[in-house]
């Protein structure tokens, strides 16, 4: 089938998220909304970084120093309340029911130039599908620029592989274990290498043909979290920041609407980990029942962040 890109799409969420699950990739441009929360992220990563650029800061600091940084950035962002607030008032402006939807809390990534910090806090992300990792097929990946991007440190979608098997090793992973095991302040220190189980192309996977969408502060991507996407390898110069998040539709996850699965193999789910637009509630057990397979004897449903700041994901 053919991917098209939407730009500033006028269609309801309910068209939109049928043309999510079909392929398609959006692109909205200039939401204040959008913009409020990359001026707080803005302040929070600066703060963190003074009196460094922190686009350039890779270029002054040690890497031990660059991720201990992070360690601690990251999850204040995450789990800072404010953060919530803004995805609700992005999704609102998009149009999206907050009493339907659910989300999950706002992710920071970071993606250092010419291979400085590739592992742990500041992971490079290889071609995967977020459905490797135990999110259902229903799910909205939003995906938003923090500082203006380049051709050379964006993201990848690699089209081809829409619908398109690929040898892959999910099937090593599980959610429950993933939260118990390998999330938590440790992470930040993996520089070397990054040992821990995640899911990818066990074969060659052709990168092209690809699609970047360079959109400029303020805009932000929606596309399903069954594309097959990576991190493209940094060599601008400049340390690329971004924050992305995850929405579910209740109605859809109780028809069991979504993209259609093709190579998944992986145990357990996220679906705990989503928060109703309107209270924060989680969804309900009879709703996560639908997706749950019983392996959660082997670690923890919910990763809970220490209680001081947080922790990296």
């Amino acid at each position: 089938m053919t991917n098209s890109v939407y730009f500033d799409s006028t269609m309801s969420d309910e068209e939109r998220r049928a043309a999510v699950y079909d392929g398609q990739l959006f692109v909205f441009s200039a939401m204040p909304s959008v913009r409020r929360f990359v001026d707080f992220a803005r302040q929070m990563i600066e703060a963190a970084f003074a009196p460094l650029d922190p686009e350039t800061a890779q270029h002054e600091m040690s890497v031990e120093r660059f991720a201990e940084t992070l360690g601690v950035l990251k999850p204040r962002f995450i789990h800072h309340p404010e953060s919530k607030e803004h995805l609700r008032n992005i999704l609102q402006d998009l149009g999206c029911d907050l009493t339907q939807t659910y989300f999950d809390v706002p992710r920071l990534r970071s993606s250092t130039s010419d291979s400085y910090l590739t592992t742990g806090i500041a992971y490079a992300w290889h071609p995967h599908r977020d459905t490797w990792y135990s999110a259902p097929s229903c799910q909205l990946n939003f995906w938003l620029p923090v500082y203006e991007l380049q051709s050379s440190n964006a993201m990848a979608f690699h089209t081809g592989y829409w619908n398109r098997p690929v040898t892959n090793n999910s099937r090593d992973y599980n959610y429950y274990v993933w939260n118990s095991e390998h999330r938590g302040p440790e992470v930040a220190k993996l520089l070397k290498e990054d040992p821990r189980p995640l899911p990818r192309a066990i074969v060659p996977v052709a990168l092209e043909p690809q699609i970047r969408l360079l959109g400029p502060v303020g805009s932000i991507l929606v596309f399903s979290g069954s594309h097959l996407h990576s991190s493209v390898p940094n060599t601008s110069g400049r340390t690329r920041y971004s924050i992305d998040f995850r929405t579910v539709h209740l109605g859809d996850l109780l028809r069991r609407a979504g993209a259609p699965r093709c190579d998944e193999e992986c145990t357990g789910t996220t679906m705990r980990d989503y928060l109703r637009g309107t209270d924060l509630a989680r969804l309900p057990e009879h709703v996560v029942a639908l997706y749950d397979d019983g392996t959660v004897r082997s670690g923890l449903q919910v990763y809970q962040p220490p209680a001081t700041t947080g922790a990296p994901g």
